[in-house]
């Protein structure tokens, strides 16, 4: 017991160090892209080369000029065009919680029914893939035409949007999972099955846990897609008050105010990056790895 205790504190600094260590390379990264970002502007315009397209103030705005923007108001005595952007991203990020949540629910059920019967899977597998094929803008005003008359007032429009971010969500979890269910070891299995343990126990002690890793994967891929899903579905909504809807507003300007535009791909971007975070602590909550994996 005193020398389990007297782990812990070693592991707790490592992962200390480990986390000061990756916040610095991320700095360091973000750093050397705006270095990229202005070095290859500069060398562009200095040139004058025009491939693969002319670099000027409004195809390729500063960083410093973009970064400005946030606190500058789009309007005459309006608020900082960080502070509308803020609430926008809330509304979409609402929008891409619920179809995450949904997606990953949908997802995982699929994964548990195909990875208990082989016929299932080999006659849907194939449909659920090809329904990845559909580009999503060409699908996206048809869930809203198909999904909006159905909806409770409180869930109008954003509802159907959120349909829209499940439908990208769901696929990398029901192939991740399926994965991950089929990774049993076949000696743990046949220990189940010898003391007669039923499909439901072994799909919850020993399957379930097995697929965690898979699992998360699939939802770090899918937290990012949800996010792209609830954009792409506010434009046929006619929604304004998501990132979706300011993007189209401010593309509408991009000739002579880009750097708006790129400020809302900017936060847009952020708030993918927020998801991915939160799918990744909780990884750390729920999948336990071994001590020697930590150190």
């Amino acid at each position: 017991m005193a020398a389990i205790a007297s782990e812990r504190p070693v592991l707790r600094s490592a992962r200390l160090r480990g986390g000061g260590g990756q916040l610095a390379l991320v700095l360091a990264v973000a750093l050397a892209l705006w270095g990229l970002w202005e070095g290859y502007r500069w060398i562009w315009v200095k040139t004058g080369f025009s491939w693969p397209f002319p670099v000027n103030d409004t195809t390729l705005p500063h960083v410093h000029t973009i970064v400005q923007a946030l606190f500058v108001s789009p309007q005459v005595g309006g608020p900082w065009l960080l502070t509308t952007l803020f609430h926008n991203a809330l509304f979409t990020a609402k929008e891409a919680a619920a179809g995450f949540a949904l997606g990953a629910i949908i997802g995982f059920t699929l994964g548990v029914v195909l990875a208990h019967s082989g016929i299932l899977e080999r006659g849907f597998l194939p449909y659920i893939v090809a329904s990845q094929t559909i580009p999503i803008l060409a699908i996206a005003p048809m869930v809203v035409v198909w999904v909006n008359p159905r909806l409770p007032d409180p869930l109008a429009n954003w509802g159907a949007v959120a349909v829209i971010a499940a439908y990208l969500t769901f696929f990398p979890v029901v192939i991740n999972t399926l994965r991950g269910l089929q990774s049993v070891d076949p000696q743990a299995l046949e220990l189940m099955r010898s003391y007669a343990a039923s499909r439901w126990t072994v799909l919850w002690k020993l399957r379930v846990p097995a697929a965690m890793p898979y699992l998360f994967a699939a939802l770090k891929i899918a937290a990012t897609a949800s996010v792209v899903g609830a954009i792409i579905g506010e434009l046929p909504s006619a929604i304004s008050g998501g990132l979706g809807g300011a993007i189209i507003n401010f593309a509408q300007y991009y000739s002579f105010q880009p750097q708006n535009l790129w400020a809302t791909n900017l936060i847009a971007a952020l708030l993918g990056i927020a998801f991915f975070l939160v799918i990744v602590f909780v990884e750390r909550l729920v999948v336990h790895r071994p001590p020697e994996e930590l150190v």
